[in-house]
């Protein structure tokens, strides 16, 4: 198993060869990729020989190759369905923006307690409430929850999601949630992420 940077890094390689494939650009070398990435290049070629992949010495990596070399380590072999509780302007963006980006990965229902929202179909996605969570996820075969609630729900919104057998959870509230050891778990904060950058300009300007 691949470490969760590696993973990370080939994630965004792969979206960055998609939009070079798109303007025509056939090969391109580590170095390249590194400075798209502000990494190194060592570190490029390290992330690909893990895969297994080698470019050639003087046209570097074959994109179209090299995304299907990435995808077969990142994807699944079967369609992963997805669900999104909590479907506010941050569910809804998410749902909008990434329906249609990954073939073998789709958010397929919403849940709510809202019920102006209950019943209907939402930025793509027919949403149900939230105390039909467990038999839905189950029903529709739910592989991964990802959860935009206000942050005091988070906690109870992952014990039901585990208990409907989830496998994965990306939790973009604030608050922390402990999952059992079969449970992937990725937490984004953006809170924590501003102050960071907040900091760092703070001390440059120093």
């Amino acid at each position: 198993m691949l470490p969760a940077k590696t993973i990370e890094r080939l994630s965004q390689y792969r979206r960055t060869l998609l939009r070079s494939l798109e303007k025509g650009k056939l090969h391109i070398f580590s170095h390249e990729l590194a400075d798209l990435h502000n990494i190194t290049a060592v570190q490029v070629r390290r992330d690909i020989m893990l895969i297994g992949y080698t470019g050639q010495l003087r046209k570097g990596y074959n994109i179209k190759k090299l995304i299907e070399a990435i995808g077969k380590i990142i994807d699944s072999k079967n369609c992963q369905n997805i669900a999104i509780i909590g479907i506010g302007n941050l569910g809804k963006a998410i749902t909008s923006y990434f329906n249609g980006k990954r073939s073998n990965l789709k958010i397929t229902v919403a849940f709510d307690t809202n019920p102006d929202k209950v019943g209907k179909i939402i930025s793509g996605v027919k949403c149900y409430h939230i105390n039909d969570l467990i038999e839905i996820i189950k029903e529709q075969d739910i592989s991964i929850g990802i959860i935009t609630t206000p942050p005091d729900n988070a906690v109870d919104i992952a014990e039901k999601l585990t208990m409907a057998g989830i496998k994965g959870i990306l939790n973009f509230t604030t608050t922390p949630i402990n999952v059992s050891p079969n449970v992937c778990l990725e937490e984004y904060d953006m809170v924590t992420s501003i102050e960071k950058l907040s900091y760092f300009i703070k001390n440059k300007n120093v």
